[in-house]
């Protein structure tokens, strides 16, 4: 069984996937992490997020195992994973790692920008996560001030406006809901209510 869940930065998607792959005993695949790691080895190597030759090289090479999360979740290098994810060849050289990673049993939830429209089409259930973008950066301001990130509430907004542009702009695979998504607005849930309202979607798919 394959779970898609897709939509912005914030939303409250990955703490969900995590959580309806424990309850469903299923694998789970934050697929943000993988465009992160791109951008970083990246932005290591002392190149820009805009060198598609850099980037292509990075995917190929990359190593799910050795990815620190911590690093990978750093404000600037989100920033840089948003241009690499634009990129059609960065895009197309995951894409068969995501797709192995979900076909391989028992199943697994994947979250990011085109699971459900691109990766896994044909996934059983697809959700789409959202929320209003000042509620998604009050959360990620919260987010860097406890791992201790100064942070302002305006950049941090401004920030995601910017990335949601490029994210459902961009020219492959942009970040919209599927045809047959499920739509789920977290703007006014905690990841409780969260949760119990996207099993309430979700079990009746699985009927």
């Amino acid at each position: 069984m394959i779970i898609a869940l897709d939509g912005p930065a914030a939303s409250g998607k990955g703490t969900l996937g995590k959580r309806l792959a424990a309850h469903y005993g299923l694998r789970h695949l934050d697929t943000g992490l993988l465009y992160r790691a791109v951008a970083k080895a990246v932005l290591d190597a002392g190149k820009k997020p805009d060198d598609e030759n850099a980037a292509l090289a990075a995917a190929l090479t990359l190593d799910p195992a050795r990815f620190d999360e911590a690093a990978l979740k750093a404000q600037g290098v989100g920033e840089a994973a948003s241009i690499v994810s634009a990129m059609p060849q960065v895009r197309a050289a995951l894409l068969s790692f995501q797709r192995d990673f979900a076909a391989a049993p028992p199943g697994a939830v994947l979250d990011g920008r085109d699971i459900g429209t691109v990766v896994c089409p044909a996934a059983r259930v697809k959700l789409f996560v959202t929320a209003q973008v000042e509620v998604r950066a009050a959360r990620r301001l919260k987010e860097l001030q406890a791992r201790g990130k100064a942070s302002i509430y305006a950049a941090v907004l401004q920030d995601l406006i910017e990335r949601d542009a490029r994210d459902s702009e961009r020219a492959t695979a942009p970040m919209k809901a599927a045809a047959d998504a499920l739509i789920l607005d977290t703007s006014r849930m905690d990841p409780d209510e969260v949760f119990e309202a996207a099993l309430a979607l979700i079990e009746p798919r699985l009927a």
